[in-house]
């Protein structure tokens, strides 16, 4: 029997009974759990592995969990619920700013966290399905099986081709810098990609997707690209 994956979750919290209550609960409702006391564990394990969600407090012994929120906003897509005693209304707003999807007030029922993790967990899947999947004009994009049909016709794209598609997708209208782009395609081993590489790229995507009834990306001389779709 094929074995099914329990989502991983990471609670970021320095109360070590508090965190570890949460821990064999979430882990009693099916879920695989793991805590880091500090945003500096937080990071180190965010950057080596995959996370279905993190719990995080506001205040934490080596920093802001609203900062550190805006921060892991910049590079990963990861539902948020933040915990904590605070439940002012301007600390519950800078929280939904930093990125939030939901908010806990300490203490809480045990029973109640699970449910909007499950609840922010559904959300979070039935939005990633939806963007997983991209009609515009004549093309069918699925990004979760990476492939792209063309009038009902496959074309094989590269990697980096899909990536660069993939950042036009999801900022359609948005005038994307020369720098953004750049950023998308940095490897994590860092090998470099400058502006001429990526121009190339640019001029392959557009050979591929686009034909003389269908223009997908605009050049804004001296910023970036668009994606104007249809």
């Amino acid at each position: 029997m094929e074995q099914i994956l329990a989502e991983r979750i990471l609670i970021i919290e320095d109360d070590d009974v508090l965190a570890e209550g949460v821990k064999l609960n979430l882990e009693l409702a099916g879920f695989s759990a793991a805590v880091a006391p500090a945003l500096k564990e937080a990071q180190n394990r965010i950057e080596q592995e995959d996370w279905a969600l993190m719990l995080l407090d506001v205040n934490l012994p080596d920093g802001s969990g609203v900062g550190f929120a805006e921060k892991v906003r910049k590079t990963k897509d990861i539902p948020i619920i933040f915990l904590t005693a605070k439940d002012m209304d301007q600390d519950i707003m800078r929280g939904f700013e930093a990125g939030a999807d939901d908010y806990v007030t300490k203490p809480f029922h045990i029973q109640i966290l699970l449910q909007r993790v499950r609840a922010v967990l559904k959300r979070y899947r039935a939005g990633s399905e939806k963007k997983a999947r991209v009609k515009t004009g004549n093309l069918e994009i699925d990004f979760q099986s990476w492939q792209l049909r063309k009038d009902g016709r496959e074309i094989a794209l590269t990697p980096t081709e899909f990536r660069l598609l993939r950042k036009f997708c999801a900022n359609p209208g948005i005038v994307l810098t020369r720098d953004a782009l750049l950023e998308e395609l940095w490897d994590k081993d860092g090998h470099f990609v400058d502006e001429h590489t990526l121009t190339i790229f640019i001029s392959r995507l557009r050979t591929k997707i686009e034909d003389e009834n269908h223009a997908y990306i605009k050049t804004i001389y001296g910023t970036g690209y668009q994606w104007i779709g249809e």
